[in-house]
């Protein structure tokens, strides 16, 4: 079966596209395909920010930066007119420490901020990323209507199956706020101090008592001080939080799966595909990257290392024969490439796809960053 063909293009040039989410297993070339598409866009007049989740510090190597973070970078060789590219790092602290300077009397956010157990939730608290870059996304987009600073975020996300973990981020905050630890650190204050202890004194005690013995009673007050103080902050996250899964399916947003021509990589784009239609996401399609390609399809494997045999036979053109061997081998592992994406389709025959071809060595600047937009934007069908 055919796969149809996603037309990048029309997804770029279309204003009414403001988010494109790039996601994939590791390894397949997905921070490159990310930052491919913001040069195009900025190429082609628009002002693109493009935001990594990923730790890792490919993003700004590619775009010639010496370093990303929290805060959007100009990448001055990019931009046509009035198009420019922006690039960042998602820095969860920062960015938990902003929500929490932005949302919460001066006072209290100090108090919020130098408290120790705050310090480690808002370094290596488990969810703790996803939650902020819900956030993050949330705020450029903000700033993208209200300061017309962009008209399209492009975000590229962690390489592995969490990448999807932010879509979950608005339900797991609402469950552990709504949780039974959460509510008993935060009665007597909901309550009222003095009140609450009148009449659940007997309760609240034995329950403290026990989490003394378990945390300490100085580790207790630090949760306890930090719970409360962090309610209101959560509180208005969760709703910000909420609107920001909204928009995601909002029809201005393009959900890309990226895959290598390789069987692990393409049961994660399928994993990844599943996941997206469960939730009702927009999924645009499928960037099938580095596919072997040849200039002259026409010649079989067979053919080819068949005449590369004669002319050995012959003892003449070495060159020629070698030529026809590594054209056979190409085309092996093109017809390899076109069976496990022909799977892919016969299983997703609704996911269109688009290919880029296998390059010489790995991107790393902004000109090979231009040569696979030019792929992947110029391309009719799949290359496979």
């Amino acid at each position: 079966m055919k796969a149809q063909h996603l037309d990048i293009d029309a997804i770029l040039h279309d204003p009414a596209t403001t988010i494109i989410v790039c996601c994939g297993a590791g390894g397949v070339g997905k921070t490159t395909t990310a930052a491919s598409l913001g040069v195009q866009a900025a190429e082609r007049g628009r002002r693109v920010c493009v935001l990594t989740i990923d730790p890792a510090r490919r993003l700004a190597q590619s775009l010639g930066l010496k370093e990303l973070d929290n805060t959007p970078r100009i990448v001055e060789s990019v931009g046509n007119g009035d198009g420019a590219l922006f690039a960042m790092m998602l820095d969860m602290k920062r960015t938990f420490d902003e929500i929490v300077e932005q949302h919460d009397d001066p006072a209290r956010a100090e108090q919020i901020l130098q408290n120790p157990l705050y310090q480690s939730l808002s370094s290596s608290f488990a969810g703790t990323q996803e939650y902020m870059a819900m956030e993050k996304l949330g705020q450029l987009h903000r700033e993208a209507i209200e300061n017309g600073e962009w008209d399209l975020v492009i975000v590229d996300t962690p390489p592995s199956r969490s990448a999807l973990d932010f879509l979950d981020a608005p339900a797991r905050l609402g469950s552990f706020l709504d949780g039974r630890f959460v509510r008993i650190l935060l009665a007597p204050a909901k309550a009222g101090g003095k009140a609450y202890m009148k009449v659940f004194g007997g309760a609240f005690t034995l329950v403290t008592s026990s989490l003394n013995k378990v945390l300490g009673a100085q580790l207790l007050n630090d949760l306890q001080t930090l719970v409360a103080g962090l309610d209101s902050v959560f509180g208005g996250f969760r709703e910000r939080a909420e609107r920001t899964y909204a928009l995601l399916q909002d029809p201005g947003t393009a959900f890309v799966v990226v895959a290598a021509p390789e069987p692990d990589a393409l049961r994660e784009a399928s994993f990844f595909v599943e996941r997206l239609q469960q939730d009702a996401m927009p999924l645009a399609g499928l960037v099938l990257n580095r596919v072997h390609t040849t200039e002259a399809p026409d010649v079989s494997a067979a053919r080819a290392e068949g005449a590369a045999e004669e002319l050995d036979e012959r003892g003449k053109h070495e060159l020629t024969a070698s030529l026809l061997r590594l054209h056979g081998s190409t085309m092996r592992v093109r017809d390899r490439e076109r069976h496990l994406l022909a799977g892919f389709t016969g299983a997703h025959p609704d996911v269109a796809v688009v290919s880029a071809p296998a390059l010489p060595g790995d991107v790393h600047d902004v000109e090979g960053l231009q040569k696979m937009a030019a792929a992947l934007t110029g391309a009719t069908e799949p290359l496979a």
